[in-house]
């Protein structure tokens, strides 16, 4: 697999990637209003933000780019239909993700040099429903994570980060899920998950 985040970070000096940091605090201190999330009903998606006001989104790219960030993460953290099902925009989820990275992209690229190029890692949080827990079914899950794995892909992302996972069972279904996407859109990236652990050393539902 030939992929410009993988050759740098696997050259011979070994630099250091440095990653963003939360897109959640940094729109939230920009005291934005529901007409910026296009109504009253759509307040608190940031997810949705990608096309009511982009450049709310857009600044926060910026922002970590300035401070010295090498990968920006896209405002997708909860752009699975489960999630966007709440603000009845499940529908619009390939949309979004696409957008998504689409925006974090060209933000990526106007920052890039040939010493030192940006990347964009494509965010797929945990949801809102663990199936360990019996939330939901591993399939529809799944299914879920195909769908956002593929519109981050089309859009431009150079890898996918599954995110503060708080469930095994959950980051299979979003692995299955991307080795799917892969497959669907002739194409492969690197792939990074990371997890939240509880203080007594165990995931959420228990797994050490």
């Amino acid at each position: 697999m030939s992929n410009a985040f993988l050759s740098r970070l696997h050259r011979p000096d070994r630099p250091v990637l440095v990653f963003d940091g939360a897109m959640g605090t940094n729109l939230q201190v920009q005291n934005l209003t529901a007409d910026d999330f296009g109504g009253p009903e759509y307040e608190g998606c940031n997810e949705y933000l990608v096309v009511t006001n982009p450049k709310a989104v857009e600044t926060v790219h910026r922002g970590f780019l300035e401070a010295g960030a090498d990968v920006i993460e896209t405002d997708t953290f909860g752009g699975t239909c489960l999630v966007l099902a709440e603000y009845d925009l499940a529908d619009r989820a390939y949309e979004l993700n696409k957008t998504a990275a689409a925006l974090a992209r060209q933000v990526a690229d106007d920052y890039s040099t040939p010493d030192k190029p940006r990347f964009v890692a494509g965010s797929m949080g945990p949801g809102t429903k663990l199936p360990t827990l019996g939330h939901i079914d591993f399939d529809s899950l799944k299914a879920a994570y195909v769908e956002q794995a593929t519109g981050l892909i089309d859009g431009g992302v150079d890898l996918l980060l599954v995110e503060t996972c708080q469930d095994v069972l959950q980051i299979k279904a979003a692995l299955n899920a991307i080795e799917e996407a892969f497959e669907a859109v002739g194409k492969r990236l690197p792939l990074m998950v990371s997890v939240t652990m509880e203080q007594q050393g165990t995931m959420l539902v228990g797994t050490e």
